[in-house]
């Protein structure tokens, strides 16, 4: 790892917030992100961090990304979405390709939520979408979350149909972050266009997991809300 960026990140680095982190982001005796290593630098600061060494190479991200430490994973994929945005196509294939080669150090829904729209989202966005189907399929929970979290790089875009593709493949998915994930993205789908998600929903929402309901239906008028919660829709 470049030597400059590993001396900005001890700089910003505070102890107190370790403990905090360590419990958010779940890092515990059989939690998900069991033994993962924080070393407390705040996310502004990473994003300055991102800004001051904009220069590094792409052996610098990997090195990063491949780091124990859960904060210098999440600079190398701050970088990585900053040169992907400069690169050429060669490039852009280039990041995008290194990204889901290392999706076991994606590992925390930060790092996924972070950089998946940017990066796999944009790279697949005029190409055909069978790879976030497949990650959709994978053992992975961090790959599953990616597939589902890339579509909002779609969403902004103002397509919504490939969020409903995705969502129906996690629908009855078993981990509370997948639950999360695909309400999130319903809800923003439904934002662009409301009446697809209430088709959506339409003959789901009876069967789909309670909190992935409640996520996709938070910005429903209250009245409406508490009718799909009820199940009288």
């Amino acid at each position: 790892m470049n030597a400059r960026i590993g001396r900005l990140l001890r700089a910003r680095a505070d102890g107190t917030r370790v403990p905090i982190l360590q419990s958010f982001f779940k890092t515990g005796p059989g939690q998900y992100a069991e033994g993962d290593v924080f070393i407390g630098v705040t996310v502004p600061d990473l994003r300055r961090t991102c800004r001051e060494c904009a220069d590094a190479t792409g052996d610098d991200r990997l090195r990063l990304l491949r780091s124990p430490v859960h904060e210098e994973r999440a600079l190398a994929l701050l970088l990585m979405i900053e040169a992907f945005k400069r690169a050429d196509d060669a490039g852009k294939r280039r990041i995008y390709t290194e990204y889901l080669a290392n999706t076991d150090t994606i590992n925390n829904w930060d790092l996924v939520d972070c950089s998946a729209a940017p990066i796999a989202g944009a790279w697949l966005a005029d190409r055909s979408r069978r790879p976030l189907h497949r990650l959709a399929r994978s053992a992975s929970l961090w790959e599953r979350r990616i597939a589902i979290v890339a579509t909002h790089h779609f969403i902004r875009k103002g397509e919504v149909e490939e969020t409903f593709a995705i969502a129906d493949l996690l629908l009855h998915d078993d981990h509370d972050l997948i639950h999360k994930a695909v309400g999130w993205m319903l809800r923003e789908a439904g934002k662009r266009d409301p009446a697809a998600e209430r088709r959506f929903l339409a003959s789901r929402y009876k069967t789909m997991p309670r909190t992935m309901l409640r996520y996709a239906i938070e910005r429903f008028p209250e009245r409406e809300r508490q009718a799909y919660l009820r199940g009288t829709i």
